[in-house]
C-alpha cells in the first residue's frame, strides 16, 4: 500500500511522540501500557472509519458517541437476559437502527448534517439518560468477554472483528462503485446527480455504514469494560473528527484516507496516553484534541488560500 506524504508525516509524529513520551515517562514503553493504548483505540477506530466515510461525502455525523452509548445499552441489557452472541450483534443492529433515522433526517429532510446531527445528539443523550436511570448500568456478565478476547490464531478475536471492518471499507472504497459514487457526491453533489450517480442512496447507505460501526464499537466498549456510563461516548464524535481530518481526510468532501485514519487515531490515543503518565489531568485530553483539530483545519485553509493565490498569479 503507497503511503502519502501526509500518511508519513503522521507516522513519524507518532513515533516521535512516543519515543518523547517514554523519556518522560517510564511507564509509557512498557508491553501493558502500548497494549492498553491498542485496546483503547479499538472503539475510536471504529468510529472513526464511519466518520472517514460521512465526511469524505461532504457531511458530519456529531452524534455517533452518543448512538455507540445507546446500543451499547441495548447490548447490556441482552447480556443480562439472553445469549452473549445474541447481545453481540444487538450493537451493529442497534446502530444500523440508528443510522436510518439519521438518513431519515439529513437526507430525506434535506437538512444540514451538523444540525440534523446535532439535534440528534440532544435527543439520544437525552435516551440514554432515561434509559440508564440516572445510574449506571454495571455489573454485567462477563460472557461477552470471555468470547471476544478469546485469542484466535494468537490474537483476540475482537482485534480480528475490527480489521476485518476496516478491510471490508477498504474494499467497499476501492474495488465498488459506492467509492467512487461517495467520492464524486462529496466533491459536487449537483454534478454527482447529472452523472446519473445514485447520491440520495449513497447517502442513506453512508450513514447506515457509520451507525452499524457504531454499534459494532459498542459490542467491542460492553466486552471491554462491562458498564455503562451516562457520559459514555461524549467526546468520541469529536476525537472521531480529529482523526479523520488528521489522516488526510478533506473536511469538505471529495477525498478520504483508511490508513490516515488508522493513523490519526493511534496518534491521538498516544498523546493522550502519554500525557496521562507525565502528571497532566485527564480533563486536558479534550483540550489537546480540539488544538489538534484546529491546527490542521487551520494549515489547510492557509494551504487552500496558498493554492488560490498561486492559481490567480
Amino acid at each position: 500500500m503507497h503511503m502519502t506524504l501526509r500518511e508519513v508525516a503522521l507516522l513519524a509524529i507518532a513515533l516521535a511522540a512516543a519515543v518523547g513520551f517514554s523519556w518522560l515517562s517510564p511507564w509509557f514503553a512498557t508491553a501493558d501500557n502500548l497494549l492498553t493504548i491498542l485496546r483503547n483505540s479499538s472503539e475510536l477506530l471504529l468510529i472513526a472509519l464511519g466518520m472517514t466515510l460521512v465526511i469524505a461525502m461532504g457531511g458530519v455525523d456529531v452524534s455517533v458517541g452518543v448512538v455507540m452509548g445507546v446500543a451499547a445499552w441495548g447490548v447490556g441489557q441482552l447480556l443480562m437476559t439472553q445469549s452473549p452472541w445474541l447481545a453481540a450483534i444487538a450493537g451493529p443492529l442497534t446502530g444500523m437502527l440508528a443510522g436510518l433515522i439519521t438518513a431519515l433526517v439529513v437526507v430525506t429532510g434535506r437538512i444540514p448534517s451538523i444540525v440534523g446531527t446535532l439535534g440528534l445528539f440532544g435527543i439520544w443523550r437525552t435516551g440514554l439518560f432515561v434509559l440508564l436511570g440516572g445510574q449506571w448500568l454495571s455489573g454485567l456478565p462477563g460472557t461477552l468477554t470471555n468470547g471476544l478476547m478469546h485469542p484466535l490464531l494468537g490474537i483476540p478475536v475482537m482485534a480480528w472483528i475490527i480489521m476485518l471492518a476496516w478491510g471490508a471499507v477498504w474494499l467497499a472504497l476501492r474495488q465498488t462503485p459506492y467509492g467512487l459514487w461517495l467520492l464524486a457526491a462529496g466533491n459536487s453533489e449537483e454534478k454527482a446527480r447529472l452523472a446519473g450517480i445514485p447520491v440520495t442512496q449513497v447517502r442513506i447507505a453512508t450513514f447506515l455504514i457509520s451507525g452499524l460501526l457504531c454499534g459494532l464499537a459498542a459490542t467491542c466498549y460492553i466486552a471491554t469494560y462491562r458498564n455503562v456510563e451516562m457520559t459514555v461516548g461524549g467526546s468520541l464524535a469529536l476525537e472521531a473528527i480529529a482523526a479523520v481530518v488528521l489522516g488526510g481526510t478533506r473536511i469538505t468532501g471529495g477525498s478520504c484516507s483508511l490508513l490516515g485514519t488508522l493513523l490519526g487515531v493511534l496518534l491521538l490515543r498516544i498523546l493522550q496516553n502519554g500525557l496521562l503518565l507525565s502528571g497532566v489531568p485527564s480533563l486536558w485530553q479534550t483540550v489537546v484534541t480540539g488544538a489538534v483539530l484546529l491546527l490542521v483545519l487551520s494549515s489547510e485553509a492557509a494551504s487552500s488560500r496558498m493554492s488560490l493565490f498561486r492559481r490567480v498569479a
